[in-house]
């Protein structure tokens, strides 16, 4: 602190003496001037951390000081002092990007407090930080040796997501202690899933899953009359919600805020399929057989999906019109932004982002994308990056200005995999990482989950011997054969349809217009 330099500019500055004792007392070294224009000059002269600006001096007004210093160095913290409690002058220094603005009389305390707040905020965070984090460390280490209910899990992801995001930013040095603790969370999460997921689809209690997403959350809202868009952003986990949801929450009241277990697999095919439909996999494939896409057709896995939402409001009786809007790309997002008038023609407005699905697999292709979203915590900042300057945030302004109820969710999440597992299966075999279809198929049931009996958990089966297979974790699937090859390309990848936190325990969300 004894380096921090302080120049302080007012014309009665021998007033201020006692003030100037107490910092130094403090560490900080203040150099003392009587008017704009020395401050100007000092600042040309040397180093200076801050400066405290009095608004009222003879000369180069406080204020007119403040414009040069900004234009001469924009990143200096300045604290605005004076005896005018007028509105426009307030507004002028805010205006400015001043640290602070105090009215006199001001006392050492709150001048000290001022340069705290703008020169050791970080540290102090940081220290508090890592105080909080370490007292908590013991109690989610227990939480999750004894996490024994989705409920018990829901909390524990949660409570691990703030505090990553925290940390992240904070930049404690205490990161990868909160990775390393949501690696063992996810370890015991896995064995959680495979004691209970079978029991879950016996028809008895079970966690909200990706089947009844439409009937409990867009639904009612229909029902009562309110005009509903329903946006799946593909492949968006907890962590990313958390991300942008200080700018949603500037347009929108956040009424329901909880997660929820997309369904096995974690992927478009089967979960965003379950969520339009109201349906499990097995089911789709036996009451729709036209509208279920087996695993080696060429279709795309989500051509249907505006037939399985007519489908849902058939069954249920309902006579809504609706429009299915899927984002593909900037040009198809612009698009939709410049003629959001057209879905007040719905009362239903069904939209799918596909940005954070397609950012993950670019980042499988491209060397610099794998730069760019090098981390979890980089994958964050890409994502509010995109909200932020793109069509995404126009379009979620636009509903919001229409009056529009918004239910915005996910089929499933994805996790950055490093640990390849060994499985040999037939030509037939699907390609996915984290799961495998297929007959035969030659692995460790210890290193996964396996399916054998697919109809007991809501799954088709393309042929009797057929059974589904899950990387738990941070595996990934790699064949022998080619076991280098895979190694080496998708190690560090982001990829989905398996087991762990990220992949199936993802955010619901309702939003009302405010």
């Amino acid at each position: 602190m004894s380096n921090i330099k302080i120049l302080w500019a007012d014309d009665e500055i021998d007033l201020l003496k006692p003030h100037i004792l107490f910092l130094n007392s403090k560490g900080y070294e203040v150099e003392t001037v009587t008017n704009g224009r020395d401050a100007i000059d000092a600042l040309e002269a040397g180093h200076f951390d801050m400066v405290i600006l009095d608004e009222n001096m003879p000369g180069i007004s406080g204020l007119e000081t403040l414009q040069r210093i900004k234009i001469a160095q924009p990143a200096i913290p300045v604290i605005m002092i004076t005896k005018s409690e007028e509105e426009n002058i307030m507004n002028q220094a805010v205006g400015s990007s001043i640290a602070d603005y105090l009215i006199k009389p001001v006392n050492p305390m709150q001048i000290l407090l001022s340069i705290k707040k703008n020169l050791h905020s970080d540290d102090l965070v940081k220290q508090q930080v890592t105080l909080d984090y370490r007292k908590q460390f013991g109690d989610i280490t227990m939480r999750i040796n004894n996490a024994s209910t989705i409920d018990d899990w829901y909390d524990i992801y949660s409570t691990l997501v703030r505090w990553e995001i925290t940390l992240a930013g904070a930049e404690t040095g205490m990161y990868q202690m909160i990775v390393n603790q949501r690696d063992e969370a996810n370890s015991a999460f896995a064995k959680f899933v495979r004691r209970n997921y079978e029991r879950w689809h016996g028809g008895g209690e079970h966690p909200l899953r990706s089947d009844e997403i439409f009937k409990t959350a867009v639904l009612p809202l229909l029902d009562a009359g309110k005009k509903v868009c329903f946006v799946v952003i593909d492949n968006f986990r907890l962590d990313q919600w958390k991300t942008i949801q200080p700018a949603v929450s500037g347009m929108f009241n956040v009424d329901r805020d909880v997660l929820y277990t997309s369904i096995l697999p974690t992927t478009t095919q089967y979960a965003r399929n379950a969520i339009f439909s109201g349906l499990m996999p097995a089911q789709i494939k036996q009451m729709y057989p036209d509208l279920w896409i087996e695993q080696g057709d060429d279709d795309g896995k989500n051509v249907n999906e505006a037939p399985l939402v007519q489908t849902f409001l058939d069954r249920f009786r309902r006579r809504i019109h609706f429009s299915y809007n899927k984002v593909a790309d900037v040009d198809s997002g612009e698009r939709l932004v410049r003629n959001i008038d057209r879905l007040d023609n719905f009362q239903l407005n069904v939209i799918v982002l596909n940005f954070v699905d397609m950012l993950s697999h670019t980042r499988t292709e491209s060397k610099m994308i794998r730069e760019l979203a090098g981390s979890d915590a980089a994958y964050r900042d890409l994502t509010e990056s995109w909200f932020r300057n793109s069509y995404a945030q126009d379009l979620f302004r636009g509903m919001a200005a229409r009056g529009f109820h918004v239910v915005l969710t996910t089929d499933h999440g994805t996790i950055m995999v490093d640990n390849p597992i060994k499985i040999v299966g037939d030509k037939n075999t699907n390609t996915n990482l984290r799961y495998k279809l297929g007959k035969s198929l030659s692995y460790n049931p210890r290193q996964v989950y396996e399916i054998t009996r697919p109809a007991t958990v809501g799954l088709p089966s393309p042929n009797v011997s057929s059974a589904y297979v899950f990387a738990m974790n941070h595996d990934f699937f790699a064949y022998p054969n080619n076991y280098n090859y895979y190694v080496q390309y998708y190690g560090g990848t982001f990829q989905h349809g398996g087991i762990s936190m990220e992949e199936m325990l993802v955010p619901l969300v309702s939003l009302s217009p405010k």
